[in-house]
């Protein structure tokens, strides 16, 4: 049976700050750990003044102070943009204070616009690097060997789960060749979906893991009408095409049509982007995880939506949680 879980980007609504999209953070935490939701991730990006989640690692400590058993993680942390030691020593402390509770997953792009990426003090060149860096990594928190000369402190010996995210077949090949799970970002960038599933599944040998493990990240905008769902969803289509057209900035609020205020191609190619999304009342949202499942029998789920009415947002994932958890039932009578 599939878990389930959730992406946040602890995004920040317009006529609200930081402050606030953090709060908001710890809050749907907390609700998600006691509505069955397995894990709790948050991404890294940069110079986005609608994303509060720029610093991940702290961001993580500090939901994981606020939560007892869920499981708290970065999806992801931007390699190309840290040394590896660096991030060895941050996620190896954070899984000394929370043991058995810290995912890390790592991701290749900068997680933000070049000029950003240059002010981060490592350049593009690095992600010709990943592979390289995630295996040095990964061996900072293997167990420290006699005579090791550079060790993470607080870090070896504590066997943080790494995951590879991609969008693309890189990611597939490479969470294949060194048997690690491996988590698609089909909530943005679906094209390469079906593909990268099945060079990752086909291709794993094991390493870390014995066997592949796929998670299949979704949009979810749930409400208690169809017409409130889709009304919901149009804040994360405008916020989407105002970064396509160079125009990022806080989550703008719900319009009743999306047409309104943007153009319609825009929202064509926008809609095209985030075509893997459930929206609808609870049977609707129900019925469409129900067909993700059945397509790419994911090992986990991982579901997002940025909502902007706090509320709201809780009660979609709220209404996720229950479609998940029925469906899981189903899954496990016809076992």
């Amino acid at each position: 049976m599939p878990s389930y879980s959730v992406l946040d980007l602890s995004p920040v609504p317009e006529g609200s700050g930081p402050a606030d999209a953090i709060r908001n953070t710890v809050d749907l935490a907390q609700h998600a750990e006691a509505w069955g939701y397995t894990r709790y991730w948050m991404a890294e990006h940069h110079n986005m003044t609608g994303i509060a989640s720029a610093a991940t690692s702290i961001l993580i400590g500090h939901v994981a102070a606020a939560t007892r058993t869920l499981r708290v993680g970065a999806g992801g942390v931007m390699l190309p943009n840290h040394a590896p030691l660096v991030i060895a020593e941050q996620f190896g402390t954070l899984a000394t204070l929370y043991p058995d509770r810290i995912d890390l997953g790592l991701g290749r792009a900068p997680g933000t616009d070049m000029l950003t990426a240059r002010a981060l003090r490592r350049g593009m060149e690095n992600s010709d690097r990943f592979p390289e860096d995630v295996v040095e990594l990964m061996g900072y928190f293997a167990p420290a060997e006699e005579g090791q000369k550079v060790r993470a402190v607080p870090g070896a010996g504590t066997q943080v789960p790494v995951w590879i995210l991609g969008s693309s077949l890189f990611g597939a090949q490479l969470a294949a060749h060194l048997g690690l799970p491996y988590a698609f970002a089909s909530h943005f960038a679906p094209d390469a979906l079906d593909q990268a599933v099945e060079v990752y599944r086909r291709n794993f040998r094991p390493g870390a893991l014995n066997e592949p493990h796929f998670m299949l990240a979704l949009n979810v905008f749930a409400a208690d009408s169809e017409a409130e769902a889709r009304r919901l969803r149009t804040s994360m289509q405008q916020a989407f095409i105002n970064l396509r057209t160079g125009k990022p900035g806080p989550l703008p609020a719900p319009v009743d049509d999306i047409t309104e205020v943007a153009d319609p191609q825009y929202v064509a190619a926008v809609d095209h982007a985030l075509r893997c999304t459930a929206v609808g009342d609870p049977g609707q949202v129900r019925e469409q995880l129900a067909g993700f499942l059945k397509r790419y029998a994911p090992d986990e789920v991982i579901l997002t939506g940025q909502i902007h009415d706090h509320a709201a947002r809780l009660h979609s994932f709220e209404i996720a949680a229950g479609a998940m958890s029925d469906l899981n039932r189903e899954i496990a009578a016809c076992a």
